[in-house]
């Protein structure tokens, strides 16, 4: 018998494009991902308490932080639209807190197995809790998993984002824990002038391939 290979995107990769009903209509990922950057990511199932907490997580946050950083949203998971809607509205009135961003109603599985989003050690019928930070050129730039039973970090992934952003934008690389604000990494020097010049500057020098700036 053949054994069928499932592959899953990597960072670097295109992000595999797709059609799809959501909560705000029918969407296309490259129209929806065109000129700005995306976070996708899956969810177990509505009506889940893990879930609610993530979703309003993202929820609060998607004007304060996302929208100002050039971020869009879009979640999934494998349950039908009238259950996300419900969902939604269910939240709202419980809480005050209003899911705006598109919901994937991916009852077919077909988006969550196009990003490896299933993993049958855990479920063959929900999605884990994954992670795609994908650029507005469409090439997806981090990925995260979290098991169905442990919630997201949000702090986290609003700090990589913005590494992610700040290292395209300068040509840098981010040291450990970095925060905004912090110093950056400068890449080290691919010549002996540039090695003369980098130890004649203003850089903070922790030695000669590592060296750190204030941007």
């Amino acid at each position: 018998m053949e054994e069928t290979v499932n592959t899953m995107p990597r960072i670097g990769d295109k992000a595999p494009d797709f059609e799809a009903n959501t909560t705000t209509g029918h969407l296309r990922f490259s129209d929806y991902n065109k000129g700005s950057w995306v976070i996708l990511f899956s969810h177990p199932a509505d009506f889940t308490p893990v879930c609610t907490t993530e979703l309003s997580g993202f929820a609060q946050e998607q004007d304060e932080f996302f929208a100002k950083h050039n971020t869009k949203l879009i979640g999934l998971s494998i349950d039908s639209i009238h259950s996300h809607i419900a969902w939604v509205q269910n939240v709202r009135e419980k809480t005050g807190v209003y899911f705006k961003f598109p919901i994937i109603a991916d009852i077919d599985m077909k988006v969550a197995k196009l990003y490896g989003m299933l993993q049958p050690g855990e479920s063959e019928t929900a999605a884990v809790r994954a992670v795609f930070i994908i650029d507005p050129e469409g090439i997806i730039r981090l990925i995260m998993y979290y098991p169905l039973n442990v919630g997201r970090n949000m702090e986290e992934i609003k700090r990589v984002l913005v590494a992610l952003q700040t290292a395209s934008e300068n040509q840098v690389a981010l040291p450990l824990n970095w925060q905004p604000g912090d110093k950056v990494i400068v890449p080290p020097p691919k010549s002996l002038d540039a090695l003369d010049e980098r130890v004649n500057s203003d850089l903070e020098m922790v030695d000669f391939y590592l060296a750190k700036k204030n941007l």
